[in-house]
């Protein structure tokens, strides 16, 4: 069985083994691949794995020994799934694997934004404080979790996780959500979409990027919440209106936002929210701990060896 991987670097930069893959077949891994270059690499392979590198109906067309495609993330959207399914082709995503990474993402950023480590901290190297009159500084807001509203928009595995973290400093968790109130722990309290957004101190995004999805948060939902709310999203960037979003925070209409995703990855240079005030950006990183990328290369060769033994798990394109 020949494997081709198109774009190996993002999920194993060098830190982790390619062995478990290699022991299926003849395994050829690509550190990025074009989507011009598409064809031309994976020509003759019977399982193509991408993470981001598009997999269009073209490519599917011209690749006449494929029979596996899988996606090296949770997300599917860079695999023409029409296509594939046209063509017999088993699509696998890899689910999971990153849920308890993300969620402590999430709250990476709540607690950079509540208690602001990193500017006091660059404040104390600058020599702020061996300079101070007295012996502590702060020229922040520093906020207690405890008995804040916690609203979790998606209450998937990961939107769980991150309720889980909430108990965790007393906060009180609420959430929107497909799911019926009888299917959430006692301690979650169901909300609407409205709710959620002008009475949660803190909202977080969890929830898959869909038509209905897309740009729920926008000027109209920004403006009914709280001058010292807290927008968190570590879901997909296409949840958030960015220009909205920076014209919100530099506006004083909410007080702060942390985000690891943005709608263009990497973002252009003129991204409003490069510059916005009290906007806090990690590159897209949520899910990139060594543990969490250990578990996808797992989940990435149990798809296959149970796709080669003719019982295909995780298939998108049933």
């Amino acid at each position: 069985m020949k494997i081709v991987v198109l774009d190996g670097y993002g999920a194993n930069p060098g830190d982790l083994s390619w062995d478990e893959l290699k022991v299926l077949g003849d395994c050829t891994v690509y550190d990025r691949t074009s989507t011009a270059d598409v064809i031309a690499r994976a020509q003759g392979a019977e399982v193509v794995l991408t993470n981001k590198t598009e997999i269009s109906a073209e490519a599917i067309a011209a690749l006449s020994d494929l029979k596996y495609i899988g996606v090296m993330a949770t997300g599917y959207n860079v695999v023409d799934i029409a296509a594939a399914k046209e063509r017999g082709i088993v699509v696998t995503n890899t689910p999971a694997y990153s849920t308890v990474s993300v969620a402590q993402m999430a709250f990476a950023h709540i607690l950079n934004i509540t208690q602001q480590v990193a500017h006091h901290s660059n404040e104390v190297k600058k020599g702020r404080w061996t300079n101070n009159a007295d012996f502590c500084f702060w020229d922040t807001p520093l906020t207690e979790l405890s008995g804040l509203k916690l609203g979790i928009v998606g209450l998937g595995h990961t939107g769980m996780a991150t309720a889980r973290i909430a108990f965790g400093f007393g906060m009180n968790v609420c959430a929107y959500t497909s799911k019926s109130q009888l299917q959430l722990p006692p301690e979650i309290k169901m909300m609407t979409k409205e709710e959620i957004f002008t009475e949660c101190d803190i909202v977080s995004l969890h929830c898959p990027l869909t038509e209905e999805t897309r740009e729920i948060v926008d000027a109209k939902r920004l403006a009914t919440m709280k001058p010292t709310s807290i927008l968190i999203n570590t879901g997909r960037g296409s949840l958030v209106n960015e220009h909205d979003l920076a014209d919100a925070l530099n506006n004083g209409i909410i007080y702060a936002a942390g985000l690891d995703v943005l709608t263009s990855e990497p973002p252009l240079a003129d991204n409003p929210l490069l510059t916005a005030k009290n906007c806090y950006i990690t590159p897209h990183i949520a899910w990139a701990t060594k543990a969490s990328r250990m578990r996808l290369m797992s989940i990435l060769a149990e798809n296959i060896k149970a796709f080669a033994a003719g019982k295909p798990i995780n298939n998108v394109a049933k």
